[in-house]
């Protein structure tokens, strides 16, 4: 049920792009307190982006999941951005984060919903 996208500018090493992935599906499932076999994480990278009017390495991220508490967006947002940073070496100054709480009858799953 959660979903990570995460949009950048950046080429990543293709050597490197499954170990990140998997990595953020590791901080998904930890930070939610879920299963990883239910986490996805959408990656692309080098799209054509601008924030504060320059093309220097930038991050779009949005993190859907069912239930997603607004009371801890904050941690959350601190613990991507520490990612985002140490990963792809990214400022997390230059990350924007959507957070989005999905409802159950609108995710759907396995010919259902949840």
């Amino acid at each position: 049920m959660p979903l990570l996208k995460i949009t950048t500018n950046q080429v990543i090493d293709p050597d490197d792009l499954t170990s990140f992935i998997k990595l953020a599906s590791e901080t998904v499932a930890k930070m939610l307190g879920k299963p990883e076999g239910y986490v996805m994480v959408s990656l692309e990278t080098n799209p054509h982006m601008l924030f504060a009017g320059t093309p220097a390495a930038l991050a779009y991220l949005e993190l859907k999941s069912i239930g997603l508490p607004a009371q801890k967006t904050t941690e959350f947002s601190q613990c991507l951005c520490e990612l985002i940073q140490q990963q792809l070496d990214i400022p997390k100054q230059r990350v924007y984060i959507e957070f989005s709480n999905a409802e159950r009858h609108l995710w759907g799953w396995n010919a259902g919903t949840f």
